[in-house]
């Protein structure tokens, strides 16, 4: 048989059943004699330790598709969009060498984007001027970074949102250093058409109502299961500020299932709205539909 030679990305807001339908997929192309692996683009699968919460895929799933970049750094760990890259270009460039599939499963923008395309990455900044940064971010809130960086860089601020306090402080630390904000890893752009290697992108979209309903079932799993316990016992062992920015995480800790959910929406909301302005992307719609039938559609789409 033919060496694959195409990367299938699929991407869609939490809870939409991504997992799920590549499994399926990865079954139909070993049915035609491939050799299928799944390589996360999750920014908080990576770390071990949060599997209930980041809704990484069950030892039953990994059972049924090898998944890479899946609870591969501890919980105190630090990583980047930039070191992420490295690692999946690395993972997806050698299954395409051994003659195998990658299927890139996420939901994370910039961490979809770091898989699939080059980064232009931004230069280290000094640390006296991120020190200062955060010093004023502790003081004065993120809007009012962001309304400094509205004068100084518009269309920098205008992707940002005021509270995004990571990015805002990012841009500002970039300005003062005396570079460019954009694009990359900072706020300004978090996809490129530019890809490294022929990829068919595959958005998953559902209704509303349905999706909602998915969230609500899901974050009611991840308490069954012991979502609350692990997040827990990973703020006991000293969790990084990375690993904390799990969904979720903060909500479990202050014992506020109501609110995870509300974050859990607003996020998938977002991820939706991010989605429907991509670029070259296959937008399928998931509701009422079976993981089977998506993979149909996936696996003819590839012919």
């Amino acid at each position: 048989m033919k060496r694959p030679s195409t990367i299938i990305a699929i991407f869609g807001p939490t809870g939409i059943g991504k997992t799920a339908v590549a499994i399926a997929l990865a079954e139909r192309l070993r049915a035609e004699g491939e050799d299928p692996a799944a390589i996360s683009a999750d920014a908080l699968q990576l770390y071990e330790g949060l599997e209930i919460l980041t809704g990484a895929p069950s030892p039953e799933e990994r059972s049924r598709l090898e998944h890479r970049l899946v609870g591969t750094l501890p919980l105190t760990a630090t990583s980047s969009a930039g070191d992420f890259a490295r690692r999946a270009h690395a993972e997806i460039d050698a299954l395409l060498e051994q003659g195998r599939r990658p299927i890139v499963v996420g939901g994370t923008g910039l961490y979809l984007r770091a898989a699939l395309a080059e980064l232009d990455m931004r230069p280290p900044v000094d640390p006296a001027l991120r020190e200062r940064r955060r010093a004023q971010l502790e003081a004065e809130g993120a809007p009012a970074l962001h309304a400094e960086l509205a004068a100084r860089a518009p269309a920098t601020a205008a992707a940002i949102r005021p509270h995004d306090a990571q990015r805002v402080t990012r841009a500002l630390e970039l300005l003062d250093a005396g570079h460019e904000p954009t694009p990359g890893t900072d706020a300004s752009q978090l996809w490129t058409a530019a890809l490294r290697r022929p990829t068919l992108l595959a958005g998953l979209t559902m209704q509303r109502e349905q999706l909602n309903a998915r969230i609500e079932a899901r974050v009611d799993a991840m308490i069954a299961a012991g979502a609350e316990a692990e997040v827990r016992a990973a703020a006991a062992a000293g969790a990084s500020k990375g690993a904390r920015q799990a969904l979720g995480f903060q909500q479990l800790l202050d014992g506020d299932v109501a609110a995870m959910k509300a974050q859990t929406r607003r996020y998938a909301k977002r991820q939706m709205t991010w989605m429907r302005k991509l670029e070259g992307v296959r937008t399928i719609d998931v509701t009422r539909r079976t993981p089977e039938e998506v993979a149909e559609e996936l696996l003819a789409a590839l012919a």
